[in-house]
């Protein structure tokens, strides 16, 4: 066949517009490895340094915004060497081809590389890899469980701006162990462990209510502190001195029951709502009466701290086996 030869095919390229790329004039070698039928013409593209070959029917195949750039509508650019050039990170061009050529493609594992990919759909104008891409990113935002976050405290400063910039009930553990300048009883070390792990239990549980915080450079050994709306509301501390025969011991307490009964009263103080009237009075924080008597019952409540300690000062004697005596301020 002559460059002058005419016939369907050689009108059927002309009316395409596209500039010839140079390797591809009759005569040269590569123009004699492609089939002469438009639709199987081989294109030659450079998308931001990235090299591609493909076919006009890969390009033109579905409604993209690559089947205007190849059919006339709209206008192409070409290097010397005939390389089609468009200005585009290559990086997910050849998953884009793919999906040209088969309707389908594997998608990305990694949420950013999907998210690439959705941006060069969109580009190009393929919706069905553009729903694909959003059909996956959906299914792993679903997926994904919630993170557990619990701040360490560094400093008083922190702990308030801390509980400043929340809106939710905070929940604070302070232990350190190296307060203590006695030594302790044989159940104390057990014990503090059994309050750390129930303040990780109570975090996985209800970090999605309550903000917990952790605290190890306090003044206490052991001890529990409960907010609300910005202002402490209760307190359980489970340190207590002991009297020995000849020394004093300190000894950790493990109120368990005390301890998840507090973290449920300070759900009542969740944002945007106030604390229920009716769930305060039947967990103990708020007192029948007439309106004045309860009025002025709100207003001491602001002011109040529930604190709940063991002794600081005990002996063996004054003890009954078993038996665990607790106050209230």
């Amino acid at each position: 066949m002559s460059a002058e030869a005419s016939g369907p095919a050689a009108a059927e390229a002309q009316s395409l517009e596209v500039p010839k790329p140079a390797g591809l004039e009759p005569g040269s070698a590569a123009y004699g490895l492609k089939p002469l039928t438009p639709n199987s013409k081989y294109v030659k593209l450079n998308v931001g340094g990235s090299l591609h070959y493909t076919t006009l029917r890969t390009l033109t195949g579905q409604d993209t915004m690559l089947k205007a750039m190849f059919s006339g509508r709209a206008e192409v650019l070409t290097d010397a060497g005939g390389w089609v050039l468009i200005d585009r990170s290559g990086r997910h061009f050849g998953t884009i081809l793919n999906y040209l050529r088969d309707g389908s493609v594997p998608l990305p594992e990694s949420t950013r590389e999907l998210g690439e990919l959705l941006g060069e759909a969109r580009y190009y104008l393929v919706q069905g890899l553009i729903e694909d891409c959003q059909l996956a990113l959906q299914q792993k935002r679903e997926n994904v469980s919630p993170l557990c976050l619990i701040p360490t405290v560094t400093s008083p400063r922190e702990e308030q701006q801390l509980l400043a910039s929340t809106s939710k009930p905070v929940v604070k553990l302070l232990h350190n162990r190296s307060n203590n300048k006695y030594s302790y009883t044989s159940t104390s070390d057990d014990n503090l462990l059994k309050n750390i792990e129930l303040f990780d239990k109570l975090a996985l549980r209800f970090h999605g209510r309550l903000l917990f915080l952790k605290d190890v450079l306090g003044d206490e050994i052991c001890c529990w502190s409960f907010y609300g709306q910005g202002r402490k509301i209760a307190e359980v501390c489970c340190t207590s001195i002991v009297y020995a025969t000849e020394k004093k011991q300190t000894k950790v307490e493990f109120p368990e029951a005390r301890i998840f009964e507090e973290t449920l009263n300070i759900l009542i103080y969740e944002t945007p709502r106030g604390p229920d009237p009716a769930l305060l009075e039947a967990t103990g924080g708020a007192a029948g009466g007439g309106g004045a008597s309860r009025g002025e019952d709100e207003e001491n409540r602001e002011h109040r701290v529930r604190r709940i300690h063991v002794r600081r000062h005990i002996t063996h004697d004054e003890r009954p086996h078993g038996q665990q005596i607790v106050f209230k301020d």
